[in-house]
């Protein structure tokens, strides 16, 4: 099969541009830029709209297994496909854990109901417990393409220095997440003012510092390819820095909702808005979109986390933490376009160029001979976001009601059209 993307806008973030052409897809790679549609060639008229790299999604969570009734690979990947993320990398923290190679089988397996692609990464340590380290060998080998504990923090040192030393000899990916656990042990929010105001348990933004500062010193130790999956404050930054001129192989992520929203947005203790990590100050928002301006921070990802009604109608502190972003992570981004923080090529170098590099994916650009995974949106297109329209199983989504620009007209993979919008 062959598509001649006519009349588009072509978003490249690895060559930076944002600029008129055409694209030819054959057989699921991209064949070429800029020439004459092929004889046979199936045209699709684009209309002026922007053609991006499809959005790479480091870190979502799926409900499988254990927790189908909140998200399946199923709903996930229709969610996925109408909000333009054609590469989903899932999380282990599912029940049981995604800690044996069984298990990560059996997920495997499951996904192939996903019209988008998922990969999986594996827990670092058995039960995520941090404790003992999982088989990091066979996990690789079965297909794990990343290893994290996710929120839970190990304090065992030993153990994780035996892990990453592993790891290190296997060239795998560690995924940490920067928290002192004790620090931030039954936090709901950010240390400050509004969280004195509201009465809810709070944690220094020290303790994402602290949490990091422990894990880029056993990356100094080890040697091992780490990323930090939330950067979401501005004390964290000189750290970063330092690990990166200093030669370690590190990158840093942050989630879209630290990027577009503050602390103030909780409001009347809205625990949509509740988060791992908390929301943080507007200060620290904006030094977070400066920083992956400036690429300080590598990734944006949405961290997609389906939860029930019944586990957010609760008090504030017994809610349950995170929201649904499979949809809403573009139109979201793309308050960043409009506010003139970034441009589209920076956007989709944060959101699907620089975690496929990480992952060591082929996807993420419109380079000749790469997977033709592509979306067709309108940045401009404006609309009301209805949580109940929503293809996940769960609806917690704080941007409910919310008036956004940004719409995703179609979404391809392997040059397969998985997403068409409405007319």
């Amino acid at each position: 099969m062959m598509l001649h993307f006519t009349n588009a806008r072509l978003i490249d973030p690895e060559a930076g541009t944002d600029t008129p052409g055409s694209l030819t897809v054959r057989d699921g790679l991209i064949l070429s830029r800029d020439e004459k549609a092929p004889k046979g060639a199936t045209l699709v008229d684009c209309g002026a709209r922007c053609l991006a790299p499809g959005i790479v999604d480091l870190g979502v969570k799926i409900g499988e297994p254990g927790e189908r009734h909140r998200e399946s690979f199923g709903s996930a990947g229709q969610a996925a496909a109408a909000g333009g993320v054609t590469t989903i990398i899932a999380r282990p923290d599912t029940h049981p854990a995604i800690d044996t190679p069984e298990t990560l089988e059996f997920v495997t397996r499951r996904a192939t109901e996903s019209p988008v692609r998922i990969r999986h990464m594996a827990a670092l340590t058995k039960g995520r417990d941090g404790r003992e380290m999982t088989e990091i060998g066979f996990l690789r080998d079965a297909g794990a393409i990343a290893f994290t504990d996710v929120f839970r923090v190990s304090t065992e040192a030993k153990a994780l220095t035996r892990a990453m030393a592993y790891a290190r000899s296997l060239g795998a990916l560690v995924v940490g997440h920067p928290q002192d656990p004790g620090l931030s042990a039954g936090a709901s929010a950010t240390s400050g003012k509004f969280a004195s105001l509201r009465g809810i348990p709070a944690v220094s933004p020290m303790a994402e510092r602290m949490g990091l500062e422990r894990d880029l010193a056993l990356v100094e130790l080890t040697g091992v390819r780490y990323h930090a999956d939330q950067i979401t404050t501005a004390k964290s930054l000189p750290a970063l820095a330092r690990a990166k001129a200093a030669g370690l192989d590190v990158t840093a992520g942050t989630s879209i909702h630290h990027l577009t929203l503050n602390e103030f947005d909780v409001g009347d203790y809205r625990t949509f808005f509740k988060f791992t990590p908390p929301l943080r100050s507007e200060v620290d928002r904006l030094a977070m979109v400066a920083a992956v301006a400036d690429g300080s921070i590598d990734i944006i990802s949405s961290f997609h986390t389906p939860a029930d009604e019944e586990s957010k109608r609760l008090p504030f502190e017994d809610a349950a933490s995170g929201a649904v972003a499979l949809e809403t992570f573009l139109p979201a981004a793309m308050r960043l376009y409009h506010a003139g923080h970034l441009d589209l090529p920076a956007l989709f170098r944060a959101m699907a160029l620089n975690p496929a590099n990480r992952l060591g994916l082929p996807q993420g650009r419109l380079t000749p001979g790469a997977p033709a995974d592509l979306i067709l949106f309108d940045p401009d297109a404006p609309f009301l976001m209805d949580r109940f329209r929503l293809r996940s199983k769960s609806k917690n989504t704080p941007f409910d009601g919310a008036r956004m620009e940004g719409k995703v007209l179609a979404t391809y993979v392997a040059g397969t059209r998985v997403f068409q919008a409405d007319a």
